[in-house]
């Protein structure tokens, strides 16, 4: 066994990257203070194809070396857009029938191995703030609430991780089971 060159890993360049089909997936990212998370968030985005990243409140905004550290150029390939209210972005998706999910642990829950994205449905999914959560600005607006079950002692992964393991579980469903 050997590690693959980069060149024969088969990566898009950015400019194919634009062009390419993408998955029905929307990223929200309500309040991040850590800027490493925010561009963890864009490399994974990047990684699995998602359409746009929505950048809100406080959250900050490419170029920033912080960002771009761990982003390491996703900011350039996955589009986005910054928007300061959160309430007005979900009130616009909802208009346009994107089913807005929260990823929070709420009295209505849908555990994520329990989730079946809809069929020729874009979803948005909404990740909160490091200490709080989603808003309850947020939850205010959302169709559902998804939460990646958890055996330790600990309440919640890191906002950058649980975006890994939302998305790559969507992707696979889409993409792999049809389900």
């Amino acid at each position: 066994m050997r590690k693959l060159r980069m060149d024969e890993l088969g990566r898009l360049s950015v400019e194919a990257f634009k062009q390419a089909p993408k998955m029905p997936l929307l990223l929200i990212l309500d309040n991040i203070r850590s800027l490493n998370n925010i561009g963890s968030i864009f490399r994974t985005a990047d990684a699995l194809a998602i359409e746009k990243i929505y950048l809100t409140g406080f959250t900050a905004v490419p170029p920033h070396k912080d960002i771009h550290k761990t982003a390491l150029g996703a900011t350039e390939s996955v589009d986005w857009e910054y928007h300061p209210h959160i309430d007005v972005l979900l009130q616009e998706l909802g208009k346009k029938n994107v089913l807005r999910i929260a990823l929070e642990q709420t009295d209505r829950s849908v555990p994520l191995q329990d989730f079946r994205p809809p069929a020729g449905r874009e979803m948005a999914l909404i990740l909160g703030n490091e200490v709080h959560g989603v808003s309850d600005t947020a939850l205010a607006h959302v169709d559902l609430a998804l939460e990646i079950p958890q055996f330790g002692t600990k309440h919640s992964f890191n906002v950058a991780v649980s975006a890994g393991i939302v998305l790559w579980d969507v992707v696979a469903k889409l993409k792999y089971y049809r389900l």
